[in-house]
């Protein structure tokens, strides 16, 4: 791998101060004795997202890996060809087994567990993050209530900055636990969106999903994620994955372990698998997409700034042409008068006025 000629001269960065492209697992120098009382090896360098992926141990082709934080981070490694980016996907670096370079697809969605944090200091409905697993369990359904946390903006797929937060099928019936419950199923419907893009365009059919993050840790979400997918989610003991990921990079360059199989074979998962009926799934992401749908209507609609910005226009318009039928009519007008004053043949020759000067002649 090596920097790209074509960034740098559009930033104008001389290619020669940049530093040698390594594999993440490998020899990046020491530390200075100042930071932990003697020098120690860095071993092990990853990207955020590309440290979690490592950490969940998807470092083959066809392996994806979810991250539910602040907002949600779903990653498919798709080996070492690039992979075509559209539909909402980007294409990004990945490490193998080696912490070589391998290729990853991935899918940003701005607000995941951020809609959750807002509910509780924003809104004040919720003592703390964990209550909202409890108030989701205690209800039987939805009830056709719906969140579309777009609070910064909608990421993958749509991509749309100009949407904002959306809560439909509000009703006098509705209680903090629907609204709880709205947010978490949002996660679960973006990400079950996204997966079903990237095994589209990445030719992969998925037995399974790993997931991570601070939110991973709501066993309700996990099991709805299972049931709207249709196939297992799984957490690992360690949901931390970022740290354990370049901690596992460095542990390979090391020799702490001999290689990724061993680092791998450490972790233990806890499995959540789909218990919901087909029909009902399908039912419910159709009930989500419905609610995007209109959070985009919304964000696409100028509403009435663009209604007064068109009427103006129109105005203008319309006095434009009114402004010229009046110099057309006035034109008119003003040709029409010039000939009567040319020809004041009437005036000047008065015909009238000699005829009756001719009638005196011959009386005389």
């Amino acid at each position: 791998m090596k920097w790209s000629r074509e960034l740098c001269d559009i930033f104008k960065i001389p290619m020669e101060i940049l530093p040698e492209v390594r594999p993440s697992a490998g020899d990046f120098g020491k530390t200075v004795t100042s930071f932990f009382g003697k020098s120690i090896p860095i071993t092990g360098v990853a990207g955020d997202q590309q440290a979690a992926l490592f950490g969940q141990g998807c470092f083959v082709a066809g392996q994806a890996k979810n991250t539910y934080g602040t907002g949600a981070f779903l990653l498919l490694n798709t080996g070492s060809e690039v992979p075509r980016a559209g539909e909402g996907l980007l294409a990004t670096v990945a490490c193998d087994a080696q912490g070589g370079a391998a290729y990853a697809l991935e899918a940003s969605i701005f607000v995941a567990g951020a809609a959750i944090q807002w509910l509780r200091d924003g809104l004040g409905i919720l003592y703390n993050a964990a209550e909202s697993e409890r108030l989701a369990a205690s209800l039987e359904s939805n009830d056709g209530v719906y969140f579309v946390p777009a609070l910064v903006g909608l990421g993958a797929p749509n991509w749309e900055p100009r949407a904002r937060g959306t809560m439909l099928g509000l009703t006098r019936g509705t209680t903090r636990a629907h609204l709880a419950r709205a947010a978490l199923e949002a996660m679960a419907y973006g990400s079950a969106e996204m997966l079903a893009v990237m095994a589209k365009r990445g030719k992969v059919k998925f037995e399974s999903m790993r997931v991570d993050g601070g939110a991973s840790a709501n066993n309700w979400l996990l099991q709805f994620q299972a049931d709207i997918l249709g196939i297992p989610v799984e957490r690992p003991d360690m949901v931390e994955t970022t740290a354990l990921g370049a901690a596992g990079l460095a542990g390979i360059a090391g020799g702490v372990w001999s290689d990724a199989a061993e680092f791998i074979g450490t972790r233990q998962f806890t499995r959540f698998t789909s218990a919901m009926p087909r029909e009902s799934a399908d039912g419910l992401m159709a009930g989500w997409q419905r609610a995007v749908r209109a959070a985009l209507v919304w964000a696409r609609d100028p509403g009435d700034a663009g209604a007064a910005k068109k009427n103006k226009k129109r105005v203008s318009a319309k006095g434009k042409a009114t402004g010229k039928a009046k110099a057309a009519s006035t034109g008119k007008a003003n040709a029409k008068g010039k000939g009567n004053v040319k020809g004041k043949g009437n005036v000047k020759g008065k015909g009238n006025v000699k005829r009756k000067s001719s009638a005196r002649s011959g009386r005389k």
